[in-house]
């Protein structure tokens, strides 16, 4: 097989091969590796690559298949996590400078359980400062590899990229207001945000404890199933994780979604929304209801307070987690985190408390509209495919930095869970993506969603322009 075709290749299709003892893991993770030495000096996606330590689990996955003892659906699949996850004896930055020499002497959970599960870690993945909205001023951003003109998303820039480019078969990324969403869509892959506390935070360095969200992000929803299935669960360690069995995500596929209520605010999806992202969205919501989905009219809550609130609510979180070292480090940040910790910094406890309550009030008001549908249809974003001189504004431009958020915020609000698909391209071919949103705790359905989508779509299979 021609490397090029196999670095393509989704996740549960590798998976599949090797454990049909087509492939072999040591193949496959040398083939990565070569691709990424290849590419990823242009790419710059990889913050830490664990070359050695991946071809000794490579060797050890082979030697478990040649004997027939198989784990689960990583086993023997060469992956990549975000830099902020701890990971043992290798450095974690957490894209700052400040912790460029910071070495774990543990692993994070979702590590943990990677391992377990027979992934192959290839290394750690690029993001923004402290997974913020920019990249330190020292450290040169991922580039999207459809087109290095255009934004690679933000925070887990990198784990977009590498997905994207084939540089790994899946990453985990966290999305704290559109981290996961932003690079998914920037670069034509999928990615499932999961619901708040579905998947251990401990050993991932904090952003906001409250919005945090660690989820995969592959090259499509079967993928991300197949992923979820093994980071989720319980965790001792972390009290806030969820003590809900975690199921099968992949058992619904080919059961399509015939009779799912999907709900679809025109209004909110369309105002202040650019037409490329429209007519996909359009194009999106027929797909659906040709397979037989239930399409509703609904009014989405106001979120424009709630959004406005996701700042200096983020703004607290993050500044409690870097108390350490802000302000007494201080000129060892970038601007952005700098100002998001400031924000925190200053606020009263009477300010932040009525955050908090009109937080819980947006969030049942979300609840009680999901008694009347199953899934929520709306745009990834405000408009398509960003260019790189438009995102160096976005501090300056109110309704660019609306557009961007209004989508994504207010489901880390909620701790709702959210799936983002790739659905169309722009006139100048980047990516375009949609989100579909559940219930709390409902991802099976997501999976299964985005199953059903992309079995009628090939958005997800069509690959950046590099060798």
């Amino acid at each position: 097989m021609a490397q090029t075709e196999l670095h393509y290749l989704e996740l549960t299709e590798v998976a599949r091969r090797v454990q049909a003892r087509e492939l072999w893991p040591v193949e496959v993770t040398q083939a990565l590796l070569a691709r990424i030495e290849a590419c990823d000096g242009q790419l710059r996606s990889y913050a830490t690559l664990m070359a050695e330590q991946a071809m000794a689990k490579a060797k050890v996955a082979e030697s478990e298949i040649m004997r027939g003892e198989i784990r689960g659906p990583l086993h023997g699949v060469p992956i990549a996590v975000k830099d902020l996850c701890w990971t043992q004896g290798v450095p974690t930055a957490a894209g700052m400078t400040i912790y460029r020499d910071n070495v774990p002497t543990e692993d994070a959970t979702v590590v943990t359980k990677l391992n377990a599960a027979g992934a192959i870690i290839l290394g750690k993945l690029q993001l923004t400062e402290g997974a913020y909205a920019d990249h330190h001023p020292a450290i040169t951003p991922p580039r999207n590899p459809w087109n290095a003109d255009y934004w690679s998303g933000a925070s887990s820039s990198g784990s977009g990229v590498a997905t994207a480019a084939g540089l790994c078969y899946g990453s985990l990324g966290s999305d704290t207001g559109g981290s996961i969403r932003f690079p998914s869509a920037a670069n034509g892959i999928t990615g499932l945000k999961p619901t708040w506390g579905r998947v251990s935070r401990y050993g991932v360095f904090e952003l906001a404890a409250t919005l945090d969200h660690i989820g995969p992000m592959t090259r499509s929803a079967a993928d991300a199933g197949a992923m979820l299935g093994v980071i989720a669960g319980a965790d001792p360690r972390d009290p806030t994780a969820s003590q809900e069995p975690v199921p099968n995500y992949l058992a619904g596929q080919g059961r399509g979604i015939r009779g799912v209520r999907v709900g679809i605010d025109a209004a909110w999806n369309t105002t202040g929304v650019d037409a490329p992202t429209q007519a996909a969205l359009a194009e999106a919501a027929g797909v659906i209801a040709a397979l037989g989905a239930e399409m509703r009219a609904v009014t989405f809550p106001d979120s424009r307070q709630v959004t406005a609130d996701w700042f200096p609510q983020c703004g607290v979180e993050t500044a409690v987690a870097h108390e350490a070292t802000y302000p007494a480090r201080s000129g060892e940040y970038g601007p952005a985190l700098a100002g998001l910790i400031d924000v925190g910094r200053a606020l009263s406890g009477l300010d932040y408390q009525k955050i908090i309550l009109r937080r819980n009030d947006f969030r049942g008001r979300v609840a009680a509209l999901f008694e009347t549908i199953d899934l929520l249809l709306v745009p990834a974003q405000g408009f398509a495919a960003p260019t790189m001189a438009m995102m160096a504004t976005l501090g300056e431009d109110d309704a660019l930095m609306s557009g961007l958020l209004r989508y994504t915020c207010p489901f880390d609000m909620t701790g709702s869970p959210t799936i983002t698909l790739p659905c169309g391209k722009t006139e100048a071919g980047m990516p375009i993506a949609f989100q579909l949103v559940s219930r709390h705790m409902e991802e099976a359905l997501l999976v299964r969603a985005g199953i059903a989508f992309q079995a009628e779509t090939d958005w997800h299979r069509r690959h950046p322009p590099i060798a």
